[in-house]
């Protein structure tokens, strides 16, 4: 049997999962108390079912991140002990970033949360364009899935440009895989060769530089990759670049939209005209005007209902969920 749980802020993209699964969300208990500790339990059965939470990890106007890891780790602890198969489904893993060392005793935060969620017992982490998926893999000693977003954005673009002679830009060296992954999704669609280029980009002691530009754009469309916007200021560069490098016009394709700090002042004064964004963080944090005029905001819940219904049935060790 087939159990959907969606905690707290992640109520609607759960919801939206559980139409494309045909499945209802199974209810839960989900509790504060007056001195700020937290219960959270199923209110059904599992013993012996397939359990599939759905909770996405980004600070919000209510909790925080360690709200929410902390109200994830307990409640999936809940399910083993309560004797379901349990898979973790996390839209947007928090602390991703961070999974090396750049300078001496830096804490390596991705490895941290694998093993906290891993205390827990979970049979499987799913998760959605991690900053490092190489990394994201090494962490975990449970089965992991990792989802893109890349044929999603792919149809989107070849959809309203049609055969518009375009570019795929990396913002930096770090995302080349992650853009000529892309690259090659939106040229098969359009039937067309699409070109690629590059921006250069260092970052010490929180500044970044760097101005190389490699790569042809020059009266061409520029499409952005990334898998995140947070304060906007790396797009924003790529952008300004393209422009100077005479590009027609620039859209940005980014799965999580964070949207921090002032974001929303360098996303109004940046010449990228269209931000695609996935529904794994919703942009609360920007105002309706910029949302109508500049993002678009992708659903990728139907990307998560195929790999959990294809992992329910058996068929997960067997078939590339990842291109779900």
């Amino acid at each position: 049997m087939m159990r959907l749980f969606a905690l707290s802020a992640s109520r609607a993209f759960g919801e939206a999962v559980a139409a494309h699964c045909g499945v209802p969300l199974s209810p839960h208990e989900d509790k504060v108390f007056e001195d700020g500790e937290h219960k959270a339990r199923p209110a059904v059965g599992v013993r012996g079912s397939d359990a599939y939470v759905i909770h996405s990890l980004y600070g919000d106007r209510h909790e925080t991140v360690h709200d929410k890891l902390c109200a994830l780790l307990f409640f999936l602890a809940a399910l083993k002990d309560a004797g379901a198969h349990v898979t973790a489904v996390v839209p947007y893993l928090c602390y991703a970033r961070k999974d090396r060392r750049s300078n001496e005793r830096d804490a390596v935060t991705a490895r941290y949360v694998a093993q906290l969620l891993e205390a827990t017992g979970v049979d499987r982490v799913m998760t959605m364009d991690v900053h490092n998926p190489a990394a994201f893999d090494n962490a975990y000693r449970c089965p992991t899935t990792h989802l893109q977003t890349r044929d999603l954005f792919a149809t989107y673009c070849a959809t309203r440009r049609g055969s518009e002679d375009c570019v795929v830009v990396s913002p930096d060296a770090g995302g080349m895989k992650r853009a000529e992954d892309f690259r090659r999704a939106l040229s098969e669609l359009l039937g067309a060769p699409v070109g690629s280029a590059l921006m250069e980009k260092h970052r010490q002691d929180d500044v970044v530089s760097g101005t190389a530009f490699v790569g042809d754009v020059r009266g061409k469309m520029a499409i952005i990759v990334d898998d995140l916007i947070s304060t906007g200021t790396t797009l924003s560069r790529a952008a300004d670049a393209c422009m100077q490098h005479g590009a027609k016009d620039v859209w940005a394709a980014v799965t999580h939209g964070l949207f921090t700090g002032n974001s929303e002042q360098v996303l109004a004064s940046s010449p990228i005209s269209k931000l695609l964004v996935a529904n794994t963080v919703p942009p609360f944090r920007l105002s309706r005007e910029i949302v109508d005029r500049k993002v678009e905001v992708l659903d990728a819940a139907p990307l998560f209902a195929d790999a959990i219904g294809r992992l329910h049935a058996g068929r997960g060790e067997d078939e590339d969920v990842t291109r779900a």
